[in-house]
């Protein structure tokens, strides 16, 4: 199955989003991911990456990566997510396990597919821009096949939660080199960098089935090579998942962000996005800035039926926030 000119979403969704508990744990005690959370109560987090792959590349095109102890989450939300474009993992391994699982499922069905990595847990108040620079990058791959475009947020304020991409001078293309990533430096540091031209890492990157392997196998060629074998015998074996499962016991846990992109920036080229109200929702302070720069949305994208977690709700719940922001809070 080929996506629009071999253009595939990727959506990562297995994470657990330790830092943001404190909003995602209902009254009762039941702790729900952030991407199967709503910012207001809306559609959730992993519907709207879900929305903005479908606004690049067509439904057969768009692949979920998930964790199956959250089957009860994910499975009412994927509904238009094709079901050979669910890649369940046995449990979560980090996003590097949780990326290099689709990506050798894909280099089978689409050699020469073109990836764009759609984390599942941002909120974007101006998607239009984003999707505008998304598309940019895509045309970019086809003169330089070999490499990998991380999309930067040029920052709107010196966060010191966020990591940032410290850029060289341009290439011969145009497109800027990375030096070297920063995670989470002091806000004074944070300034700094900025008047230097960093950018916020948003871990939305473009690039082709062939180059993001390269980046796994130059890394971590062992994990690369096991799982590779443990599918084949999974397939050979009509489906099951024993193999998968028995690797994922003893997997180790690797950040794709910093175990393989970090290590390798010589390969790798950052394109500036414009402010769009991008936002990773990371902690509660962030989820409070995001509520006060978003204006209040209709609860459109909701299911009858379903239970979400309004992260907004919660945030006035914990910090009786009914001055500054009850007026936004729906």
């Amino acid at each position: 199955m080929r996506g629009n000119q071999n253009t595939w979403a990727l959506v990562p969704a297995a994470g657990e989003g330790l830092r943001l508990r404190s909003l995602t744990t209902t009254d009762l005690g039941l702790s729900i991911s952030k991407q199967f959370c709503s910012l207001r109560g809306g559609a959730t987090l992993l519907d709207e990456a879900l929305g903005r792959a479908r606004a690049l590349t067509h439904a057969c095109g768009i692949c979920a990566s998930v964790a199956a102890q959250h089957q009860g989450w994910w499975s009412p939300q994927l509904g238009t997510v094709l079901k050979n474009n669910i890649i369940v993992q046995p449990q979560n391994r980090g996003t590097a396990n949780g990326i290099l699982m689709p990506l050798l499922l894909l280099l089978d069905r689409d050699p020469g597919a073109r990836i764009v990595l759609l984390p599942s847990d941002h909120h974007v108040r101006d998607e239009p821009v984003l999707s505008r620079c998304i598309r940019g990058a895509f045309g970019q791959l086809q003169s330089c096949a070999d490499e990998t475009l991380l999309l930067g947020l040029e920052p709107e304020e010196a966060d010191p939660e966020l990591g940032y991409i410290i850029p060289g001078g341009k290439d011969h293309r145009g497109r800027l080199r990375v030096l070297q990533f920063v995670e989470k430096p002091a806000t004074a540091r944070a300034r700094e960098l900025i008047g230097l031209g960093a950018l916020w890492n948003a871990f939305i990157v473009t690039s082709t089935v062939h180059a993001l392997m390269a980046l796994f196998v130059r890394r971590v060629p062992e994990v690369v090579k096991a799982m590779h074998a443990a599918m084949h015998r999974d397939l050979e074996s009509s489906g099951a998942e024993g193999a998968i499962a028995q690797l994922y016991d003893r997997l180790p846990t690797l950040d794709f962000s910093q175990d393989i992109l970090a290590k390798q920036p010589s390969y790798l080229r950052a394109l500036p996005v414009p402010p769009c109200g991008w936002s990773d929702l990371g902690t509660p302070e962030r989820v409070a800035g995001a509520l006060r720069r978003s204006p209040q949305q209709a609860n459109e994208g909701s299911r009858p039926g379903s239970y979400h977690v309004s992260l907004a709700a919660q945030h006035e719940r914990l910090h009786g926030l009914h001055g500054e922001m009850s007026h936004e809070v729906a």
